[in-house]
């Protein structure tokens, strides 16, 4: 129906497919602006798209509708299979009966217990622990298909994520979910949901969310100023960074299911010294003010032959002044679109920013 609505407006507009993006609690998440996105975009000439911070894949997807052919990157592995089970994968699917074998656990077999012994009592309950190291092997060790198991690591990332107090692992907070304390919010729900129905329903959605647009797309994951130069259009949306110099540090935030994703040496990868069991902090550019501004500037400049496309915060670092500075140093024509947006955590409103240069 919205593509219709905008067809009256701008023929360019229609997309080839309408495939739905699966919901995802995931913070920084584009899902809810892609339909902005696309009418700040349709009307631009583009085959190609590299979608430099690729996260949820949700613009990615929006591209792939499109009939673009997607480049999808992102520099955490657990991204860069989420872009692997939803805008590289063509046709593998989960079927009711692939799913239950996934949840058919044999309690003859010698199954793992590294999550049960490294994270009793941070984020999971001792049942869920036990839940998620059986079905993580399982689905190591019994989907072949590389895509399948993607799907398959997609609805467990997914199921963890909703049955977290904020949807994050910044910290150790189990008890607000088992508290036996009167609620004035409705996250119980869906907290004391069992893990096997929140991992059936995201297999469902994401089998809806898989198609052939005809092209090939890819999924990659590699740093920022690492990808490849020469897409018709780059989208950019980086960590946003505060104006008191605090990042959105998605490694952090996710550490659990980047952890997942190399289930055999999670262990090695693990800062004990942590209350919350996090992985080892890695510096990244992208969360000092000192480093930001360079880093955009770089970024910019590989990309410059490129339509470029940023999507940022009023109130971030750089300042929106400094990002139109940056692209009207490389190219000749530069738009901006600002919408409304509260985002979680946030204490007030911003403006979503889409800064569009060309030429």
């Amino acid at each position: 129906m919205q593509d219709r609505q905008l067809s009256l407006f701008s023929p360019e507009s229609v997309r080839a497919f309408n495939y739905p993006f699966p919901s995802t609690r995931y913070q920084g998440s584009k899902r809810t602006l892609t339909e902005w996105i696309w009418e700040n975009v349709c009307h631009l000439q583009f085959d190609t798209v590299l979608d430099v911070f690729g996260g949820t894949g949700a613009v990615s997807h929006l591209f792939k509708n499109a009939g673009k052919q997607v480049t999808y990157n992102d520099v955490l592995a657990f991204n860069r299979t989420i872009g692997m089970a939803l805008i590289e994968n063509r046709a593998a699917t989960l079927s009711e009966t692939e799913t239950d074998y996934i949840l058919n656990v044999q309690e003859s077999l010698p199954y793992p217990d590294f999550i049960q012994r490294t994270f009793p009592d941070i984020y999971f309950t001792p049942e869920e622990n036990v839940w998620l190291d059986r079905v993580l092997y399982r689905i190591n060790q019994f989907l072949r298909d590389p895509y399948q198991q993607a799907l398959a690591r997609f609805a467990l990332f997914q199921a963890c994520i909703i049955k977290r107090p904020y949807n994050l692992f910044h910290r150790a907070n189990l008890y607000m979910r088992t508290a036996k304390v009167k609620r004035t919010f409705g996250n119980k729900v869906t907290w004391d949901t069992p893990f096997e129905t929140h991992f059936r329903h995201f297999i469902a959605e994401a089998n809806r969310a898989v198609f052939d647009n005809g092209r090939d797309n890819t999924a990659l994951q590699l740093d920022g100023l690492g990808t490849p130069v020469g897409a018709d259009l780059v989208y950019i949306d980086p960590p946003y960074l505060n104006q008191k110099g605090t990042g959105v540090d998605y490694r952090d935030f996710y550490h659990f299911l980047e952890g997942m994703t190399d289930y055999y040496h999670w262990d090695s990868r693990i800062d004990y010294g942590s209350k919350h069991r996090r992985l080892q902090p890695e510096k990244s550019p992208w969360n000092s003010t000192e480093t930001i501004p360079d880093v955009f500037e770089q970024l910019v400049q590989r990309h410059q032959d490129s339509i470029l496309v940023i999507s940022y915060r009023d109130d971030g670092i750089p300042s929106k002044d400094q990002l139109l500075q940056i692209l009207r140093s490389h190219k000749k024509t530069v738009h901006e679109a600002a919408q409304p947006k509260q985002y979680a955590l946030a204490h007030r409103k911003s403006h979503e920013l889409l800064l569009i240069a060309h030429g």
